[in-house]
């Protein structure tokens, strides 16, 4: 029996960087001030998070209230309560997210000071706003909350998806808008009304805990399916409202998953400066909707009711989908981020995929592929940030060499690439392995039993996948490590006609007349002049007149540091891995990807594996059986 216990923690969790927001904000002419408090704030938020982690180890939860504040009651709307509870699924989600914030704000640090970036007070702030938001969503009770902090998170973020100010910028920011708030939104908020209308249309004598006269009527997490179930089993609503009622969330909050065919603003709001793709990504955005999908099949519908509507299937098979298309589409992209940005969209439907199965080994493999995909793309998008800051380099036809420029930064970025495509002893291949029983385990009521097409169908998905992540990531290492600057080959999946920049040979012979940056304008090669520092990330100008106000970054005596892309004339120059870019940056990516490792090897220690087993096997009723 899960003890509920009355705790300030998850508002204080989640009002702790709206606080920060302040300060940020207070301290703009001050940057080394203003980011101590954005790292005091994720430290802070991490350790409220992780307080009642083993609480709710142990079967509690931890649960506040409006009606806690003096003078306030619960009552938020119809009845319903604005509540925050602490439980285990919304702990996976915020202690994961939590923890990678700390390490996100020492890089973001060095990036945004690495680049000269104008708005930086603006930056930090929105970054921290967003994680009030993506906790919010984490501890929402309910559907209406948790839409509120859905549709919160999409307006918070927007000015980092548009900090560049581009035209390019601000219409990748309305389509961020027009997809995640207005769409996945409508869709959101339509299946929740629906909910509502359907649980109130069950008989209170078929519905536990609810007395006769009583309104059956609910949005809670964990008492929506009974009284969901009682209406579909007394027939009082078509079956086909049930389903609708079912896409719409699901398809709502897989807008913010990326899930085809609501994907396409992924890869434009690459243009945002890199840690804002991180937090896309691997941190906040994307995992919100991945979170969102699990909410609705494990706490909404639950897997009983679910299979009962064949939802399951159809959920897994458009997920299979999306991460089959997904990874064929990145093969097709030389530019890095976009080919990460159609890697995240592939591998957030191996969660959902997970989740569907209605498996217990599914299920465990679809939620820890939430912690190991955040670990690794986290550190992929990092890899990405750090060769633009110091190289000015963004395609992957550019970047022959750059290994020996390069060392520790390519060789996190090849480790976590292994992991995306399931290699051993990297989080990627646990998740992925439980997965892939899962879906041999499925079968038509959602039991353990004897596996039956669909499973195999899933099943020969997810190694084909697993293939294709090779055959994208790959080429990346390969040119990286195995080509030299002068003389590399022309790779098929790169080149024409598949996509990809054409001409790969003489790199060093014949550059490109403009390299576009994470703005997608050309860099300007010329040096401070007058106060004014030309930026590269988005080719916008900054008076830099108040030097605290931005920041430098540590200058490196290396010949190629302000060249337009590409190995510069000569070659890449060999460093050392503690001289190629600023501890700032350096450091998050050595930590995350030894977390990426370490969840691949020892996964049984740590508490993201025991979370997720204890999460799928309450939800489904079975034990996870390998």
């Amino acid at each position: 029996m899960t003890e509920v216990v009355a705790d300030w923690r998850p508002l204080a969790a989640v009002l702790v960087s709206v606080l920060a927001v302040a300060f940020i904000v207070a301290s703009y002419r001050r940057p080394n001030v203003r980011e101590f408090w954005s790292v005091l704030a994720a430290l802070v938020k991490f350790g409220l998070v992780i307080s009642m982690l083993p609480g709710v180890m142990d079967g509690r939860e931890y649960r506040w209230s409006l009606g806690m504040v003096p003078g306030l009651t619960d009552e938020f709307v119809f009845g319903i309560e604005f509540a925050l509870r602490a439980d285990q699924l919304g702990m996976l989600f915020a202690v994961l997210a939590s923890f990678l914030w700390i390490f996100t704000a020492f890089y973001c640090a060095g990036y945004m000071r690495g680049l000269g970036e104008p708005n930086q007070t603006r930056f930090f702030a929105a970054f921290a706003a967003s994680l009030s938001t993506a906790l919010g969503i984490a501890f929402a009770e309910n559907l209406i909350v948790m839409f509120l902090f859905y549709e919160l998170l999409s307006i918070v973020t927007y000015p980092l998806v548009a900090h560049d100010e581009t035209d390019e910028a601000r219409t990748a920011g309305r389509k961020y808008l027009a997809y995640t708030f207005f769409g996945g939104g409508f869709l959101v908020l339509g299946g929740t009304v629906l909910t509502y209308w359907l649980t109130g249309l069950a008989d209170p004598a078929d519905v536990e805990g609810v007395e006769a006269g009583e309104s059956t009527a609910t949005v809670e997490f964990g008492e929506i399916a009974d009284p969901l179930w009682a209406t579909f089993e007394a027939a009082s609503a078509p079956e086909l409202l049930f389903a609708l009622t079912f896409g719409m969330l699901a398809l709502g909050f897989g807008t913010k998953a990326a899930i085809m065919p609501l994907h396409s603003w992924l890869p434009d709001a690459m243009v945002a400066p890199t840690p804002v793709s991180g937090l896309l990504h691997a941190v906040a955005v994307v995992k919100s909707g991945a979170f969102g999908v699990s909410r609705v099949v494990l706490d909404v519908f639950e897997p009983e009711l679910t299979a009962q509507l064949n939802m399951h299937i159809a959920l897994a098979g458009l997920a299979a989908f999306s991460f089959l298309m997904a990874s064929f589409i990145a093969l097709r992209k030389d530019n890095l981020k976009r080919r990460l940005a159609y890697s995240t969209a592939s591998q957030l439907s191996y969660i959902i995929m997970g989740v569907a199965l209605l498996v217990p080994a599914g299920v465990a493999g679809g939620l820890l592929h939430i912690p190991a995909h955040a670990f690794m793309k986290l550190t992929l998008f990092f890899c990405a940030g750090a060769i633009h800051v110091e190289t000015h380099t963004d395609d992957i036809s550019e970047m022959a060499g750059i290994g020996k420029r390069m060392p520790l930064t390519m060789s996190a970025f090849a480790i976590a690439a292994a992991g995306m495509a399931g290699i051993p002893l990297i989080a990627g291949f646990v998740s992925k392995f439980y997965m892939l029983v899962g879906s041999i385990q499925m079968t038509g009521d959602a039991a353990i039993g004897e596996p039956t097409a669909a499973g195999f169908i899933f099943a020969t998905a997810l190694i084909i996948s697993g293939i294709m992540n090779v055959a994208y990531f790959w080429p990346v290492v390969y040119t990286a490590f195995f080509e030299s600057e002068d003389a590399h080959d022309a790779k098929p999946l790169v080149e024409f006609p598949v996509g990809g920049v054409r001409h790969s040979y003489d790199v060093l012979d014949e550059p490109t007349e403009e390299a576009h940056t994470d703005g997608g304008e050309p860099v300007d090669d010329g040096a401070h002049t007058d106060g004014v520092e030309k930026v590269a990330d988005g080719g916008n100008s900054v008076d830099d007149s108040h030097d605290e106000d931005h920041g430098q970054h540590e200058e490196h005596d290396h010949d190629d540091h302000h060249h337009h892309g590409g190995a510069p004339p000569g070659g890449w120059r060999r460093t050392s891995p503690r001289e190629e870019s600023t501890w700032l940056m350096l450091m998050p990516i050595t930590v995350i990807v030894i977390g990426a490792v370490l969840l691949g090897i020892v996964p049984g220690n740590l508490a993201f594996l025991d979370l997720v087993v204890e999460i799928a096997e309450t939800a489904t009723g079975g034990e996870v059986a390998i």
